[in-house]
């Protein structure tokens, strides 16, 4: 049970408090860089307008000081006092937060922006106003809003996807994975509109820059978002560490309730996560295209075309190489523990302490090894085609891993997250 106890609690912190915010904080940084990139050969940077040209470092500034705002409404201007309350009160912190950034964007971009100025649009400069840039921010700040209810629509037991899934398990395991895959599958369809309405919007007001700084609405209330995340793990680990110590079980349920909720919440802020992936990698494409002098992708162009294919590939190898990784690790770790119950005498009555260690290790040294070659493929991949095969066919594939990377994580992180939903409620 120990064992059990702390591998849940290490998960928790690696993945979801540590894995998260590690994800979210590379696509903050990655949209400002692709908005400082596009700006520096705009009228920003030509005409050295400093204020205008950390428009983006603003937006960010600003979303922290909104969130800490809205924290106060949680805290102190409208106290929880049951249970039953605390998932609508973390929905509102977004819903508050949201609103909030929309003002604070409004003023920003009245006083940081000049009324006119030219954005860089693959060779040309086009003219735009400071509103068109207010709506940038804001059409990528409600579409990842509306990213994170549809997820957490998809993900919670409380509305019928979870609930069709859940009840299918009636009949068997083929019926599961078929209406599992079909919840995947179908929940892309909105998110995917969404994403593609706020690119439409923020390209055809401010061309890349534009697609750039919707990425960074869309994260400018990410620390709100964390936040919510961050609170079911927490509440886990606070269990947990009740029942390793003895504690009643009062104690437990407490933690269980608010586990819950945490865990409710917490697909909100991975739609989130999925949403500003997509804009920001379109955002450093964009960054890449425009620093490559290349002003039009020609798929019918056999480099273009193979890149497109072998990009698309991307991320169904990236994903097999770390799938199997866990699964490897996870052997390991299993045989491990059977090996303990065998050669540990009183271990299974209790009355003998398992080798914590050797576990801690197995994972540890899983963790670091088996992501090399991962990591490999990533970075690699670009420079290896961009020297031997040139620019074109480098952009095919940068081109066709972003459309099938975003396919495949809102196909599967549903779907594993309304899994996991089924599990803890049963």
């Amino acid at each position: 049970m120990c064992i059990q106890v702390i591998a849940d609690n290490v998960g928790d912190n690696v993945g979801d408090i540590a894995g998260m915010g590690s994800d979210l904080f590379g696509s903050y940084a990655e949209a400002s860089c692709a908005a400082l990139v596009v700006a520096s050969i705009s009228s920003f940077g030509i005409n050295h307008e400093f204020t205008a040209m950390l428009f983006p470092l603003i937006i960010s500034s600003v979303g922290l000081l909104v969130c800490l705002l809205t924290t106060l409404f949680a805290t102190d201007f409208f106290e929880i006092k049951l249970v039953k309350e605390i998932e609508p009160a973390l929905k509102k912190q977004l819903v508050i937060s949201t609103v909030l950034m929309t003002v604070g964007i409004a003023i920003v971009s009245w006083i940081a922006l000049p009324s006119t100025f030219t954005i860089f649009n693959f060779g040309e400069q086009k003219v735009v106003k400071n509103w068109q840039l207010f709506l940038c921010v804001s059409v990528g700040l409600w579409a990842g809003l509306i990213i994170g209810f549809v997820t957490e629509y998809y993900t919670s037991n409380a509305y019928s996807p979870v609930q069709d899934v859940a009840d299918s398990c009636r009949t068997g395991a083929a019926t599961n994975v078929i209406f599992g895959l079909a919840l995947g599958y179908k929940s892309v369809i909105i998110p995917i509109f969404a994403i593609a309405i706020s690119i439409f919007v923020s390209f055809s007001f401010a061309a890349m820059y534009g697609v750039a700084v919707a990425a960074l609405g869309m994260l400018s209330t990410i620390a709100t978002g964390l936040a919510i995340d961050a609170y079911g793990p927490i509440s886990d680990n606070a269990g947990g560490i009740a029942e390793m110590a003895g504690m009643s079980h009062r104690i437990r349920e407490r933690t269980d309730a608010l586990d819950a909720a945490g865990n409710t919440t917490a697909a909100i802020g991975k739609g989130f996560a999925i949403g500003s992936a997509a804009l920001v990698s379109l955002a450093l494409f964009g960054a890449f295209v425009s620093r490559a002098g290349v002003t039009t992708v020609d798929v019918l162009t056999p480099k273009v075309f193979i890149g497109l294919i072998v990009g698309a590939m991307l991320p169904y190898w990236f994903s097999a190489m770390t799938m199997k990784s866990v699964g490897s690790a996870a052997l390991k770790m299993v045989e491990e523990v059977r090996r303990q119950f065998n050669t540990i005498p009183g271990l299974m009555e209790g009355t003998a302490k398992p080798d914590y260690a050797t576990c801690v290790t197995i994972s540890t040294d899983a963790s670091i090894k088996e992501m090399i070659p991962p990591g490999a493929l990533v970075m690699l991949t670009p420079l290896i085609v961009g020297i031997f095969f040139g620019v074109e066919t480098l952009s095919g594939v940068l081109a066709g891993s972003l459309v099938s990377g975003v396919q495949v994580i809102n196909v599967w992180y549903p779907l594993s997250a309304a899994c996991n939903t089924i599990n803890i409620n049963s």
